[in-house]
């Protein structure tokens, strides 16, 4: 049995060394890190701004899109610990790493922003049956603040964000870009025309925006951590790849899985026609698995056909051979 791994596992005495990590990897690293600090500061800070806003405006649109921003806050915090927390090495407790803590955070933030959302739709129509008084200036005032604020966030997330987790962030970020919007308009509608069942309207059209974007983080946060096939690859694809190579007669027990966010595994059983070739055959899919699927961490395990328990073996019919000796392909 052999193996290859991603960059950040540990690799065995009999793998071929990991490609180096590019250096243009950890000044990404270290801009979103940077970006989410500067994302944590301006968020917490003007979430109380706005709470206080809304309060004194009696607007569900300020109030929601405040408890956005503390959810937003909340991601961030745990993104940077899932930075931290993903950068430790493997070790006997954890021989994988601890990569997929940014899967984790990812998955929690999207149950927050669910959170969030049932609560702004029971809120809403709480307020639907029972219009209240809503200040549109202070209610703009404070919407116009809060957009200027969450651009700025995106447009620093967007620039140095990579991976599930800056993608969560950005998620939650652009839900409340939304969330200042239909505060502003909802503020406007209520100062020009004094329309208040606007202000519920609005709240609950921003969450369903939201609840599309969140269920789609939800699903592929919740398939890496399921260990499901990922969703780029074709799992009969690359088993009908394998097979096919020369010098193989079947593959079983196949596994495909992502490790951490961007790094897709693969374990298999390969049934050899002759167990001499198992270097040849070892390298040539290690090389076909990250050339075509982009698959780095390969574990295959050889194994060929067992003799009848008397120990006689009976061949049925020659196995034609072309010039290199090689068996014909087996589909």
């Amino acid at each position: 049995m052999a193996g290859t791994a991603c960059p950040a596992m540990t690799q065995s005495s009999t793998s071929p060394a990991p490609h180096p990590e590019a250096p243009h990897s950890h000044l990404h690293g270290a801009a979103t890190t940077r970006a989410l600090w500067i994302a944590l500061a301006l968020t917490a800070g003007f979430a109380i701004v706005e709470a206080a806003g809304g309060w004194l405006a009696g607007s569900l649109a300020l109030i929601s899109d405040a408890g956005h921003m503390v959810t937003d806050a909340m991601s961030f915090v745990v993104a940077l610990i899932a930075i931290v927390i993903a950068r430790r090495p493997a070790s006997q407790r954890a021989s994988y790493g601890y990569a997929r803590a940014e899967v984790l955070a990812a998955f929690v933030n999207a149950l927050g922003m669910l959170a969030l959302i049932v609560w702004i739709a029971v809120e809403a129509v709480r307020r639907l049956l029972a219009p209240e008084p809503v200040s549109g200036p202070i209610v703009m005032v404070v919407a116009a603040g809060g957009l200027a604020i969450n651009v700025v966030v995106a447009y620093m997330l967007s620039r140095s964000g990579e991976g599930i987790n800056a993608r969560g962030a950005l998620l939650h970020v652009f839900g409340d870009l939304l969330g200042s919007v239909a505060a502003l308009v909802a503020g406007a509608v209520i100062y020009w025309t004094g329309w208040m069942p606007i202000d519920p309207i609005l709240s609950l059209v921003v969450a369903l925006l939201i609840l599309r974007s969140t269920f789609l983080l939800l699903r592929q946060s919740g398939g890496v951590l399921m260990e499901q096939v990922p969703p780029h690859l074709s799992f009969e694809a690359i088993g009908n790849a394998l097979a096919a190579m020369p010098g193989v007669a079947g593959v079983h027990d196949l596994h495909v899985w992502n490790m951490s966010a961007n790094c897709v595994a693969l374990s298999a059983h390969v049934t050899l026609d002759d167990g001499s070739a198992w270097p040849r055959v070892l390298a040539s899919a290690q090389r076909l698995l990250n050339a075509e699927f982009g698959i780095e961490h390969v574990t295959l395990q050889p194994s060929w056909p067992l003799p009848p328990p008397n120990g006689r073996v009976i061949p049925l019919a020659a196995v034609a051979r072309d010039e290199g000796g090689h068996a014909p392909h087996r589909h």
